[in-house]
């Protein structure tokens, strides 16, 4: 008989406090421990197999680049064929595991990540350049991802008793929310962790069975949480991990015509390719696929004149500097109106000019960006903005062994430059001038994208205009625009940030469900 864990309330896990000693010496410690396993192989998994393949993967440390984390072996179209002919085959006894019992694997992983929380940040913090703040996070957001949809798919299995339908006389009616089949999970390199952790979990505690291809730069950590779900004993062939180049596998599972769904974040170039590759019907194939997709934004805080300007600049350079930009909410335009724009410009450049950079594993508040091509990317893109704004702070490499860059802001730019329309995905910020609020918030939603935004402001008319009128999916007021928390704010943008998912609320589980109505005379 299975003992299922008793379940209280949903919090969110706390974030370690770093300002404490101890705390910093274990994580000093799991950093040494990580260390000391670099270097490894690391197998496929197709169903009960470990699969060692020639073609590997080599993860390195962006921090400190010659430093090699570890070596993944590499999927190709072959054993990708081989992992979707486990995963459907699986699927047939997986959807039928009743969805406590489907939770109850989530709800044991948790605990455990949640006890070897420091030893999955100190990995994250190598492989990906997180400090020991950033990394914390995304550490407990995996954690929150987990033991929020293992009680939201309890939820679904009783919705009947809870949100019962309306009654009838003659018919008994209830509705079922049944997995939809084999999914493509393809998480982003900038949450390795958090992100295809709730991604995966979402997809399995569902009931459906998952082909998992991470992120190439960070393939290490997936491979980590996905050894902690064999470890609690989830049945071999319901996650089948296939790192793999995305032109090859990547295309090819996305054509797949047994691919019920593909559930994406990243790029929105490789987003809307994803997306036009699904809409064709392949031979065979009997459903629309369902693509879930989280797409990046061009996020920007608004500022008028009568807000608190030391709180404004700081969480815009909160916003903007966070794990150096790199996360699909930072906020890289800040639109401040023109009669306090020098002063918040100041005070942002004062701010930005404290941050130290270098080695996460030395806990600098800035470190590098994730590869060669971000670098250089990024670089490009400062140089352009040296032709569209006043260059303010920083504006090029940071010293030591690994893809530095200096935080950088730019003042006095248009609304309708290149850097404050194109996602940059580094640590530079666009300052820009509105001659007032409204002209504020119109300029913040001229932008293709919709992910998030933040409005500073004391007038309790402007923001209640504000919350009408900013147009994006996370919209916060007089706090930063990053931070979103699961259960708290359900995360997902609009226009070309993506399908609006909602990761982490309670809409979420329902993209990978199909509800059935079930009617019978009585």
């Amino acid at each position: 008989m299975t003992t299922f864990t008793k379940i209280s309330p949903y919090t969110n896990e706390p974030f370690t406090d770093f300002t404490k000693e101890d705390n910093v010496k274990a994580m000093q410690a799991a950093i040494a421990k990580v260390k000391a396993e670099l270097g490894r192989e690391y197998p496929l998994y197709i169903g009960a197999e470990k699969v060692f393949t020639d073609a590997k993967i080599t993860s390195i440390n962006p921090g400190h680049v010659d430093e090699v984390i570890g070596y993944v072996s590499k999927a190709d179209q072959a054993l990708a064929e081989k992992a979707m002919q486990v995963a459907l085959e699986t699927f047939e006894t997986w959807k039928k595991v009743p969805a406590r019992e489907r939770a109850e694997y989530l709800f044991k992983a948790a605990k455990l990540m949640r006890e070897r929380k420091h030893e999955f940040s100190a990995l994250m913090l190598l492989e990906s350049g997180k400090n020991y703040v950033e990394a914390d996070v995304d550490t407990a957001e995996a954690i929150d991802f987990m033991e929020f949809y293992a009680r939201e798919m309890i939820r679904l299995s009783e919705i009947n008793e809870t949100q019962p339908l309306a009654k009838i006389a003659g018919e008994d009616n209830s509705i079922s929310y049944i997995p939809l089949g084999v999914g493509v999970i393809i998480p982003p390199w900038n949450f390795p962790l958090a992100i295809c952790v709730g991604m995966t979990t979402a997809a399995v505690v569902s009931g459906n069975t998952v082909l998992l291809k991470p992120a190439s730069t960070t393939p290490i950590i997936a491979h980590k949480f996905v050894a902690l779900m064999q470890e609690v004993g989830l049945p071999a062939g319901v996650i089948n991990f296939i790192p793999g180049s995305g032109a090859e596998v990547g295309d090819y599972l996305t054509t797949h015509p047994k691919t019920r769904f593909i559930s994406f974040t990243g790029s929105k170039e490789v987003g809307l390719r994803i997306n036009k590759l699904a809409a064709d019907t392949a031979p065979g194939q009997i459903w629309i696929k369902r693509v879930v997709a989280e797409m990046g934004g061009k996020d920007g805080i608004v500022v008028d004149e009568t807000a608190d300007l030391d709180a404004a600049a700081a969480a815009i350079v909160a916003s903007a500097f966070g794990f150096q930009g790199q996360k699909c909410s930072a906020g890289s335009r800040a639109i401040i109106v023109e009669s306090v724009y020098d002063e918040v410009a100041e005070k942002v450049v004062a701010l930005t000019n404290k941050l130290a950079v270098g080695l996460p594993e030395d806990n600098f508040a800035s470190g590098p960006v994730i590869d060669s091509t971000s670098y250089h990317r990024i670089l490009d893109y400062i140089e352009v903005g040296k032709q569209e704004g006043t260059l303010l702070a920083g504006g090029g490499k940071a010293e030591g062994n690994g893809y530095y860059i200096q935080p950088t802001v730019f003042g006095d730019v248009s609304g309708k430059a290149r850097i404050m329309q194109e996602e940059i995905f580094g640590p530079v910020l666009a300052l820009a001038k509105a001659k007032d609020w409204q002209e504020a918030i119109a300029m913040y939603n001229d932008t293709e994208f919709g992910l998030t935004g933040s409005y500073y402001s004391t007038d309790e008319e402007r923001i209640a205009e504000a919350l009408e009128s900013v147009h994006c999916g996370n919209l916060y007021i007089n706090r930063k625009c990053t931070g979103a928390l699961v259960g708290v704010h359900p995360f997902g943008g609009f226009n070309m940030s993506g399908t609006d998912s909602k990761a982490g609320g309670y809409d979420y589980l329902l993209l990978f469900t199909q509800a059935k109505l079930r009617s019978r005379k009585i």
